[in-house]
């Protein structure tokens, strides 16, 4: 069975089967304060699945990724603030379910209004604007003094589901992380299927795409939106994770971390957004301690897999041999 499955398959199943047993294994030693890192890397990583979408298959390099991590955190601690957590006999009105309906509905409009004015530019002016939309809706919640302003907001109870309570830090845990195979497998299936196609198609060639019939704009938008809706669920469960909301959450030097991760795990792969979060987490923690400038190391090894590998960490080919050297090797293998 395992052996029809290609290399990178078999690499993200075993992560997956690693981040499944390691867990329980922190919480019967005594150090549940993993769990929670490994919480944040899963959420975080879902994030970056949603964004490899667009960036590593479609070319779209958004800097305003994080906004729908605040909504879909807002989208949990709003309905919290007025006491509407969910239940059994929620479920039909204002509960845990509805609040992800709202997290994952809320964003992909969100997506869709501002995708469809993005995506009439190209290039810097994408990327530019992106971030613009992304700020308005940090000073829109700034603004709301209701609900914190720049303070934030407390959320008093996390999201109630029926036979799972969020409360318990391994439960928790799990949902996201079968959240995170499920994002996977969802990106995995949309850019191996025909609009996949035409997505990495118009990436490559947009000129060709539309004079073949396709209308590169209409796919590009519905990417955009299935990425924001993905983003937004994976910003219900950071709120529910964090029970702390703040506008904070989708400032643009967020969208920078998420736009990190893609890169430096490997954009276009199944695997490199959950790597890159790994990297990112690790980085953070080992060195946050003893510096606040912390950014400075992970800048440096973001640079040095830029530059010395083919792909990010999941194309860990080294580039430190010169042409020479290699056309030598290719003179002898040849002999």
């Amino acid at each position: 069975m395992f052996g029809t499955l290609s290399r990178s398959s078999k690499l993200t199943l075993l992560a997956l089967l690693v981040l499944a047993i390691l867990p329980p294994i922190f919480i019967w030693t005594g150090n549940s304060f993993y769990v929670d890192l490994a919480t944040r890397l899963v959420i975080l990583a879902i994030a970056a699945v949603s964004l490899n979408l667009i960036l590593g298959y479609g070319g779209m390099i958004s800097f305003g990724h994080a906004a729908y991590l605040g909504i879909g955190a807002y989208a949990v601690g709003i309905p919290a603030h007025h006491e509407l957590y969910g239940g059994f006999e929620a479920i039909a009105s204002f509960g845990g379910f509805t609040h992800i309906f709202l997290a994952v509905g809320i964003s992909a409009l969100f997506a869709l209004i501002t995708g469809a004015i993005c995506l009439r530019t190209k290039g810097v002016y994408f990327i530019m604007i992106t971030m613009a939309f992304a700020q308005m809706l940090y000073y829109l919640l700034v603004s709301l003094d209701e609900y914190g302003a720049d303070d934030g907001l407390v959320i008093d109870a996390r999201s109630e589901f029926p036979l799972i309570n969020l409360d318990n830090s391994l439960q928790l845990y799990f949902v996201c992380l079968a959240s995170l195979a499920a994002a996977m497998l969802i990106v995995r299936t949309v850019v191996h299927s025909r609009f996949g196609m035409v997505l990495q198609g118009a990436k490559g060639n947009e000129e060709r795409m539309t004079s073949l019939g396709y209308n590169v704009y209409a796919y590009r938008l519905v990417a955009y939106v299935i990425s924001g809706a993905m983003c937004g669920f994976a910003g219900a469960l950071l709120g529910n994770f964090t029970t702390f909301i703040s506008p904070e959450m989708m400032a643009w030097s967020r969208s920078g971390e998420l736009m990190f991760m893609v890169i430096l795990g490997g954009v276009a792969t199944t695997l490199g957004p959950l790597l890159g979060s790994a990297a990112f987490i690790i980085i953070e923690e080992a060195f946050s301690s003893y510096t606040i400038y912390w950014h400075l190391p992970f800048g440096l090894m973001l640079m040095a897999v830029v530059l010395y590998t083919n792909g990010g960490i999941m194309g860990m080919k080294f580039k430190w041999r010169s042409p020479s050297a290699e056309k030598g090797t290719q003179e002898n293998g040849t002999k």
